[in-house]
C-alpha cells in the first residue's frame, strides 16, 4: 500500500485536522494518507477527526517532534 505523505509540521491546533480534512476530502475512497505533525494535540485531534469522519485510522506513531498518522478514507 503506497500512501500519500503530508507533512504538516509546524502548524498548531486546529490547522492539522483542517488540513488533513480538506486533503482527504480531494481522494477517492480507499486511498491511504501518511500525515506527519509536530502539534501535540494532533494527538488526540486526528484519530477524534479519524472517528467523527469515519476514517480508519490504520496506524499511530509518536516521532521525535510529534506524531505519523497513517488513515485509509472511507
Amino acid at each position: 500500500m503506497s500512501a500519500m505523505s503530508y507533512d504538516l509540521r509546524g502548524l498548531k491546533c486546529p490547522l492539522p485536522v483542517i488540513k488533513t480534512r480538506k486533503k482527504m476530502s480531494s481522494l477517492p475512497s480507499g486511498a491511504t494518507i501518511r500525515v506527519e505533525t509536530t502539534d501535540p494535540l494532533a494527538g488526540i485531534d486526528i484519530p477524534h477527526f479519524c472517528n467523527e469522519d469515519g476514517h480508519e485510522l490504520i496506524e499511530t506513531e509518536r516521532t521525535e517532534s510529534g506524531h505519523r498518522f497513517l488513515i485509509r478514507k472511507r
